[in-house]
């Protein structure tokens, strides 16, 4: 009865350890799937920054192409203005009469007539180009208020998922460092000791 009361011990103590490999095996294959999980969610996240900063990179690419176009703008609606006002000062009935002056004419009443026509007819024209570079100008401005917008937004966002990364990574401090922001009472005001 004792050898028989041994075997039965024996095979309970063996019928479990196979149960007990299983479930480490079930624990480790677990913890394998839970770190590529892990993984795959870093990997998409990286993923998910790189195409944000191709955007960010597109948008203010974007922005600064709007920047050149609204100074150009600026420097023709500048002009223009300076070509406004040079026409108002030549439309003066005493400019046009000390311009045409110098030209003989049985008629100088015709010259004059005809002179300040010719000034009205190139103010209205450089007058609707102002106002055509206005309309330009104001929809440059908008569109580069939007661009500057997408890329705080998309700026935003790259900054929000660099944080956990580097909250993640442990910090090594020198022992005999200082925390930053701080100066050692000997210290002058560049950092050198005195």
């Amino acid at each position: 009865t004792t050898t028989g009361g041994r075997r039965s011990s024996t095979r309970r103590n063996t019928a479990p350890q196979p149960e007990e490999d299983s479930r480490q095996k079930m624990e480790r294959l677990s913890a394998q799937v839970n770190a590529l999980n892990d993984k795959l969610s870093q990997m998409e996240q990286q993923q998910r920054t790189l195409v944000d900063l191709e955007r960010l990179s597109r948008a203010e690419t974007r922005a600064e192409g709007l920047r050149v176009q609204l100074r150009d703008v600026q420097e023709k609606e500048a002009d223009l203005q300076a070509r406004s006002e040079q026409l108002d000062y030549e439309s003066k009935p005493e400019v046009i009469e000390r311009t045409l002056a110098v030209t003989g004419s049985t008629r100088p009443e015709e010259l004059r007539e005809t002179r300040r026509r010719q000034l009205e007819a190139e103010k209205s024209r450089v007058q609707s180009q102002l106002n055509l570079i206005a309309t330009s100008r104001a929809r440059l401005e908008t569109a580069i208020a939007n661009a500057d917008a997408e890329a705080d937004r998309i700026r935003a966002r790259v900054d929000a998922a660099s944080v956990p990364e580097q909250t993640d990574q442990p910090t090594v401090t020198d022992v005999g460092a200082q925390p930053a922001g701080t100066t050692r009472a000997n210290d002058t005001a560049d950092g050198q000791p005195e």
